[in-house]
């Protein structure tokens, strides 16, 4: 009886793959995605026990659309599958910038505390008047994309810039603001809006639009309900609500994670 041959590559081998099915299942929660994958884990089941059976015709059905199995994966999956490959890329990113962030001084902390204070006092304006709004801000996933469905602004960020861009009446109130470092990038921009089920229902399209950011990508989303004036911040997939002293604070954790 041969000795079982299980050595530290073999270890880790398990590891990456717990983990990787991990993170398949983080992407997933929540979503109608996770149903589907656990309709096509089923399937494939199924066939591999009509397989063992012997079942012919069952085999040849189910042959066919496992043939076609990983175009169908690309197909339904396709925006996870998109949030993945972000994920790893801004991991890669992460580490080659590293050392370079160990020497970021002065102008680019002063330029960080001004970004922060003008989204700050203009969230207080609107959450006092109850102005719908939807800031976004960018971190290290590049939100050019999003940006492009809107109108190009490229202008210094300010409060002032801010409050006139979701006053009522403006043209560029709906849709989103975004927002890269000390700039104004655009505004009136279309985010894709989240399937989550984990959202409260009285969440309206401005609260899953910024729910659907998050998920796509490490931005952090700022969304004003008109109704209440309520402040949420949305942020790797999860929300919180924040009262209107504390967003300066919040915003200022976020942004150095």
């Amino acid at each position: 009886m041969g000795a079982l041959n299980f050595g530290v590559l073999d270890a880790l081998d398990i590891i990456i793959a717990a983990f990787l099915l991990y993170q398949v299942y983080r992407l997933l929660k929540g979503t109608a995605a996770i149903r589907i994958l656990i309709g096509m884990v089923a399937i494939y089941l199924l066939y591999s026990l009509v397989q063992v059976l012997e079942m012919n015709l069952l085999s040849e059905i189910l042959g066919s659309f496992m043939g076609a199995g990983l175009i169908i994966l690309v197909i339904v999956f396709q925006q996870e599958i998109r949030k993945f490959l972000l994920v790893v890329g801004s991991a890669t990113f992460t580490r080659r910038q590293g050392w370079k962030g160990l020497f970021k001084v002065g102008k680019a902390d002063q330029t960080h505390f001004l970004s922060i204070e003008a989204i700050a006092a203009a969230t207080v304006q609107l959450a006092e008047h109850k102005t719908g709004a939807l800031l976004v801000i960018e971190r290290k996933d590049p939100l050019g994309a999003f940006a492009g469905t809107g109108h190009d602004l490229n202008a210094t960020l300010s409060r002032i810039l801010l409050e006139s861009i979701f006053f009522k009446n403006a043209p560029l109130h709906d849709g989103a603001t975004i927002i890269s470092g000390n700039t104004v990038v655009s505004a009136g921009s279309i985010l894709p809006l989240s399937e989550s089920s984990d959202l409260p229902s009285q969440f309206g399209l401005r609260h899953r639009a910024a729910a659907g950011i998050s998920e796509r990508t490490d931005a952090i989303a700022l969304s004003i309900s008109e109704e209440t004036g309520n402040i949420h911040l949305f942020y790797d997939g999860t929300f919180e609500r924040v009262p209107v002293k504390a967003v300066a604070e919040r915003l200022t954790v976020l942004r150095t994670q």
